[in-house]
């Protein structure tokens, strides 16, 4: 066993057990429904920021995105990692945070296709709302064990990549099933401590690379460089260096706008606002949240953009998502420094992976416990009933996430590829404006939320049809981007055809933001 795995085992050896015991600890606040799912709306600001960025960014940003992207645009994908500051947190606290607070805790509501329900009077739209979180999360969830998984794999070469998935799900299941959403809130915050130092550390230990050279070195050698004979992704140093992704501006403009706006309308990302316990905290939270994705965001894509500098122009065995292990293994791998480095980079990752996972099987758990299962019995649960089976499908989530990860099956594998875009394509008209307007009927809610479904698989078909399935998913960014914006543009067009019968009822929803 070597130094690198020695530490690395060591210090998840000492992260699990802080995971158990905060578990542990939260299990007396998290009896209740609503203490299990959204901590009886009393959470503070830092809570809520961390658990808000942290299940933002998972392994797969690091491992997937800010490589791939890193690797072929260059600087010009730092870009992600500011719109995603921007537009995908400090803009959607800016906008929903306070409102969404306001309205579910009038309607009493729990979860996203709960607010469906009691917002647009409407249990059918609560059905298919659960139907759509549970077929297109859990497969997301997949991506994000494999994503960790691989890079795993780079640190321990001889254990196979399905163990660490599997003690990912452990962990992930313990502490979730135990304590619910304030288990993940005060994990949250120790992965979120755990992902700044991490990445500050790593931004240094790259920049500091002798074939590098600092921050004017990185744009220096990357400006003269030339792509090895034979590389498969052949660039030059004037893309490396274009400011605004040279020719890959339009591919790095629909990554901005799916991974920033995309998150207006995830249910997992939404469901932070449901928690938090009142507007001071959501200042304080829109701050400190925004900060967090700057600093990780913008440090995943730097990291990516000197990968090519690191690596010597070389794509690693593994392709693509080898780049970032890659990455760790040659900065990180020497020395006993950086090899206490290295395991502090691995727990990191792991953090990222563990926030989003919590964060995805909760909403899929509740979804199907809460919302679909009492739908399809036509008749109510008890709320401790509800709770129990909860926390049985959190268990049952985790486990079917973790199969479908190390099965590869094809229809999952390809449900990934377009999860993001066809839940938030899905959600994001009905939810936003819900919240700002009155006159939103049922009926356009349900039109914005088909037509965000039907974009998306309209486009896959013809698509498929004409260029294979693999250029189908090829483009889900831009399906993603274009089922948003349908579904935006739909909810109200078809809100003024139609009409609203329970204006009253409408009224008293509204009348949420006058109170106190």
């Amino acid at each position: 066993m070597t130094k690198a795995q020695l530490y690395t085992i060591v210090a998840l050896g000492v992260y699990a057990v802080i995971m158990a015991l905060i578990g542990c600890f939260s299990y007396g606040k998290s009896k209740t429904l609503d203490g299990f799912l959204i901590g009886g709306r009393n959470i503070g600001p830092w809570l809520t920021a961390f658990s808000y960025g942290t299940t933002y960014f998972s392994a797969v940003v690091f491992v997937g995105y800010a490589g791939q992207h890193g690797w072929n645009i260059g600087i010009g994908a730092i870009w992600i990692g500011i719109g995603n500051a921007v537009l995908g947190c400090l803009l959607s606290w800016l906008l929903f945070a306070n409102r969404t607070r306001k309205m579910t805790k009038k309607l009493e509501a729990k979860t996203m296709p709960e607010y469906f329900e009691k917002r647009y009077a409407s249990k059918g739209m609560k059905t298919a709302a659960a139907v759509i979180i549970f077929v297109f999360l859990v497969p997301y969830s997949a991506a994000v064990y494999k994503g960790l998984g691989s890079l795993f794999s780079a640190v321990f070469p001889g254990v196979e990549t399905w163990v660490w998935m599997l003690i990912i799900a452990c962990l992930t299941a313990v502490y979730l099933v135990a304590g619910g959403y304030v288990a993940t809130a005060y994990t949250d915050l120790v992965q979120g401590v755990i992902m700044v130092a991490g990445v500050i550390c790593l931004i240094v230990a790259v920049l500091g690379h002798g074939n590098v050279g600092g921050l004017s070195g990185l744009i220096e050698n990357l400006r003269n460089f030339k792509s090895l004979p034979g590389d498969p992704n052949p660039t030059t140093g004037a893309q490396l260096t274009n400011i605004f992704g040279g020719s890959s501006f339009k591919f790095l403009c629909f990554n901005i706008m799916l991974t920033s706006f995309g998150t207006w309308g995830l249910p997992q990302m939404i469901g932070k606002f449901y928690a938090i316990k009142d507007t001071a905290a959501i200042k304080r939270g829109t701050v400190i949240s925004t900060a967090f994705c700057a600093i990780i965001g913008c440090g995943a894509y730097l990291i990516g953009s000197a990968s090519r500098l690191i690596l010597g122009g070389q794509l690693p065995e593994g392709g693509i998502d080898s780049v970032i292990p890659s990455v760790l293994m040659e900065v990180l791998g020497g020395g006993t420094l950086g090899i206490i480095l290295l395991a502090v980079i691995m727990i990191l990752l792991l953090s990222a992976s563990m926030s989003t996972l919590e964060a995805v099987v909760l909403t899929s758990a509740s979804a199907v416990a809460v919302d679909l299962i009492p739908a399809v019995r036509k008749k109510e649960t008890k709320p401790e009933t509800q709770m129990l089976l909860t926390r049985i499908l959190c268990l049952v989530f985790v486990a079917c996430s973790f199969i479908f990860a190390t099965q590869n099956i094809p229809i999952i594998v390809s449900l990934m590829s377009f999860s993001w875009g066809v839940v938030s394509g899905c959600f994001i008209g009905p939810y936003i404006w819900g919240l700002f307007s009155k006159k939103i009927t049922k009926i356009g809610a349900y039109a914005g939320m088909l037509s965000g479904l039907l974009t998306v698989g309209g486009a896959t078909l013809v698509i498929s049809l004409n260029s294979g399935f693999s250029a189908a998913a090829a483009r889900s960014p831009e399906m993603g981007v274009a089922a948003m914006a349908v579904s935006m543009i739909v909810v109200p067009l078809v809100s003024l055809v139609t009409k609203n019968k329970d204006t009253a009822r409408v009224d008293e929803i509204f009348a949420c933001y006058q109170e106190t």
